[in-house]
């Protein structure tokens, strides 16, 4: 079943301060993917347990229209909030339960989200409103951070690592699938036509005194092509 947690007010609140944006080279990779599957015409992305908006909001160059859901209320009325564009709007409802229509979908994310869905019945509805070539992109930052700052890197790469691992102990069981760097999530895809992606990336704090370097997961598939081996690349 799904796990339904940052639900509250104050979660949306925060996500929408301090959640990370997808960086530079993931966004570079999403889309040298799609743009390989030559997916034409590119009209509708959806971008799938999108909290406050931070992920949603990068699709909008690339897309005619863009739709962010999650499951809290909160942290659509957040997003909606939030500086957008025209042609992006935003929905509540379940990951396996998109309000779109068979076949009617160029391309899903979902950026560090995932692996809080139900994955069998959400992969079912990927199949089910991808429409032929259409693509997803799963991706999350793993555990795996670094602290830099001046002189203080190492110490505050080791606070951060003891705080991490302390804190480790109480998290939910989905969190496993992020350890394994989605290699579950990776196996769940229905299509043949797949990768997965391990990379570091440098991403920078919104006030930029500490450089935060994310190490990153991404999962890439193509609806209705054949490969007769699936790329695991790393």
């Amino acid at each position: 079943m799904a796990v339904r947690l940052f639900e509250a007010r104050h979660h949306a609140v925060l996500y929408q301060k301090y959640r990370f944006s997808p960086s530079e080279n993931l966004q570079s990779l999403i889309f040298s993917y799609f743009e390989e599957k030559k997916v034409d015409p590119i009209r509708l992305a959806v971008d799938v347990g999108c909290g406050s908006g931070q992920s949603t909001r990068v699709l909008a160059a690339h897309f005619e229209k863009v739709v962010g859901t999650d499951i809290s209320e909160a942290q659509i009325e957040a997003a909606k909030q939030a500086a957008s564009f025209p042609n992006v709007s935003y929905h509540v409802c379940p990951a396996e339960e998109l309000p779109f229509e068979d076949g009617s979908v160029d391309f899903i994310t979902a950026f560090a989200a995932a692996h809080w869905f139900d994955m069998p019945r959400f992969m079912k509805e990927v199949d089910r409103v991808l429409r032929p070539h259409g693509c997803v992109a799963l991706s999350t930052y793993t555990t795996d951070f670094s602290m830099h700052y001046k002189d203080c890197s190492e110490r505050l790469t080791e606070i951060f690592t003891e705080t991490r691992d302390l804190l480790l102990e109480y998290a939910d069981e989905k969190v496993k699938l992020v350890f394994a760097e989605y290699k579950e999530v990776f196996e769940s895809v229905p299509f043949q036509d797949k990768r997965r992606f391990l990379d570091t990336m440098g991403v920078c704090s919104n006030e930029t005194q500490v450089e935060i370097r994310i190490r990153s997961v991404c999962v890439l598939g193509c609806k209705g092509r054949q490969m007769e081996n699936p790329a695991m690349t790393q």
